[in-house]
């Protein structure tokens, strides 16, 4: 599938960088938190939606988050991927201490397909992609219909 005529996975492009850079000059103006944009970081990761016949495969590239901090929830045929990140570097050398955070969360949607079972949802993870598999219902995966000949 290409990327660029896909309506769920943006493709890399001159607009994504200054997407990028508005996003942030606007964090570090309009921040409610007090930190000015610098500690707390909203961020959407990358995702992947493919549709077979019985199912809907939905993708979400989370390197280094844990499971546990991972919530998946549908509602009202709308799935929402969303939760939290938080690492800390430090390095202490002779001569200087560095110590570098990242605080941030995460969220995105995604409208299903009306023909989605949103009764039969299973998400698992491995190897930083949280994997969410949607049933379809019977009546929306396709049919065969067998072709006679006439006599």
């Amino acid at each position: 599938m290409s990327t660029a005529l896909s309506p769920y996975r943006r493709g890399v492009n001159l607009f994504d960088s200054f997407r990028d850079d508005m996003e942030e000059l606007f964090d570090k103006i309009f921040s409610s938190d007090g930190t000015n944009g610098q500690a707390l970081k909203a961020w959407a990761p990358r995702v992947d939606v493919e549709e077979t016949e019985k199912e809907i495969l939905v993708r979400a590239d989370l390197p280094g988050v844990d499971p546990k901090n991972v919530d998946v929830q549908i509602v009202d045929n709308v799935l929402t991927v969303c939760g939290g990140k938080e690492e800390k570097e430090e390095e202490i050398k002779k001569n200087y201490h560095r110590t570098e955070r990242f605080v941030g969360k995460f969220y995105r949607s995604i409208s299903l397909p009306a023909g989605a079972d949103t009764d039969k949802v299973s998400a698992s993870s491995a190897n930083g992609t949280v994997t969410i598999t949607i049933s379809k219902r019977p009546e929306a995966q396709p049919k065969k219909i067998a072709v006679t000949p006439k006599a």
